[in-house]
């Protein structure tokens, strides 16, 4: 990679949130607390799911490790958006930008993959209850997670090496808090249509097909909600999905507006809220969202505590 001059490119700017100015520390707090609250409530997660034995079922297997691809997700971002927060040189090496845009891709479109795979197991739950035995057996539930992070490693590596195989010349300066695809490829030269048309297509095959998808499940699962006799029965099949949904409502809702709007409305300060809210405050929501409204968890929780009392 050459700059204008033609010497070699030893670092990129991120410029992150620098436009806050003295703000920029109370954020880093802010940021802090969010990412100890991340790590704590989906290590929780994903310790209750171990330990005990009424949460076995496919769906916490599906839970347990969304929780860690939470916490390897937003370990990928966060530490280096501190650093950066407190640093009057926010730079970071090409070689790190690489990694990281491996790593964010690779777990972000694991999880896409990931929720949808929670969404087939709940429909195979309530729509197909005769037979979810056999749909989801331990085998084809791990099939599911391998294939996730499958998918996520190749979009990482593809994305990646395309990137940062391009020349890079002039400016150096990303306008973003972390190296996401789109604002490093805006520092690329020459013509970056069809790199923006990949970004387009891995968008359209790993957010919109998965969110396509789930909502075909939960149209299925709604009318066999319908269908079910009695209010309580109705009631407790709902609350088996509401949690779920609503995660993917936050998750795919930000990461959509984020990636498929159109450019020319796209600002960069609109980019980096959107960006930040499905990185940094989504993952902190997950656990409080599967925790307090499944009576499942409250239960093997309430039963931990009581133990270590």
């Amino acid at each position: 990679m050459d700059d204008v001059n033609g010497t070699a490119v030893t670092e990129f700017i991120l410029l992150g949130f620098s436009y806050l100015g003295a703000y920029q520390s109370a954020l880093f707090w802010g940021v802090l607390f969010v990412y100890l609250v991340t790590l704590l409530g989906n290590s929780l997660i994903i310790t209750l799911t171990l330990l005990d034995p009424a949460l076995t079922t496919p769906m916490y297997f599906f839970l347990r490790h969304l929780s860690l691809i939470e916490i390897l997700y937003t370990t990928t971002i966060v530490p280096r958006m501190l650093t950066d927060l407190l640093s009057s040189h926010p730079a970071i090496s090409p070689a790190s930008c690489f990694t990281q845009m491996y790593f964010f891709a690779l777990f972000g479109v694991a999880e896409c993959c990931l929720l949808t795979a929670m969404a087939y197991d709940r429909y195979a739950a309530i729509c197909q209850p005769l037979h979810y035995a056999m749909l989801m057996k331990q085998q084809v539930c791990v099939g599911m997670v391998g294939a996730s992070y499958l998918m996520g490693i190749i979009t990482g590596t593809t994305h990646s090496i395309f990137i940062f195989t391009l020349p890079f010349h002039g400016t150096n300066i990303v306008h973003h808090f972390l190296c996401d695809v789109l604002p490093v490829l805006r520092l690329t030269s020459g013509d970056t249509h069809w790199g923006e048309v990949g970004v387009l297509a891995v968008t359209l095959l790993f957010i919109m097909t998965p969110f396509a998808l789930i909502l075909f499940s939960y149209v299925r699962i709604l009318i066999t909600i319908l269908g079910v006799a009695s209010a309580q029965g109705r009631q407790k099949v709902f609350s088996t999905c509401s949690s779920h949904l609503l995660v993917v409502t936050l998750f795919f809702g930000t990461a959509t507006l984020a990636y498929m709007k159109p450019g020319a409305n796209a600002t960069q300060d609109t980019d980096q809220i959107l960006s930040f809210f499905y990185t940094v405050v989504t993952p902190m929501l997950n656990p409080f969202i599967y925790t307090l409204r499944n009576k499942e968890v409250m239960g093997a929780l309430r039963r931990k505590i009581t133990k270590q009392l």
